[in-house]
């Protein structure tokens, strides 16, 4: 079975990292992922996420290698049906009384979610890579990266 993976800001941040000390695992377990046939994605609302820091702290290599990440792995942008979808989710969570973060804010954990479901396919077949699965897991299936057994 392949599962489509998709990389939240953690993985993809530890990922965007030269490999060496505690970027190694998670380096290997990405090459393992892919060896076995399983799809990685770097959704475009992660991205932005993490590329803006790594901006903001001058991190040369790291944007290269962030870079080379979407162009290794599959890269997933944002389109209509995604944001369309996030707002659904975004209301339902709030007048479920889940929200999953200050109103005010852009709930990107949502908009990941949304970008998630719109790859298609069976539930069971896709998976959100990231250290936090509280938030994520209302909507999508989400698991630590290590967890995830390539």
């Amino acid at each position: 079975m392949t599962l489509h993976i998709l990389l939240d800001s953690s993985p993809l941040g530890l990922l965007s990292k030269p490999v060496r000390g505690t970027a190694a695992p998670i380096a290997n377990w990405a090459a393992a992922c892919l060896a076995a046939g399983h799809e990685l994605y770097v959704p475009e609302v992660i991205d932005y996420e993490l590329r803006r820091e790594l901006l903001r702290a001058g991190k040369v290599n790291s944007l290269r290698e962030l870079d080379r990440l979407k162009s290794a792995f599959n890269f997933l942008p944002i389109t209509s049906t995604a944001m369309l979808r996030a707002a659904d989710l975004w209301a339902s969570s709030r007048q479920s009384g889940l929200a999953t973060g200050d109103p005010k804010k852009l709930d990107i954990d949502v908009i990941l979610a949304a970008q998630a479901l719109t790859i298609g396919g069976a539930a069971e077949d896709l998976i959100v890579a990231t250290s936090n699965a509280a938030h994520l897991s209302r909507f999508v299936r989400a698991e630590s990266w290590s967890s995830i057994q390539p």
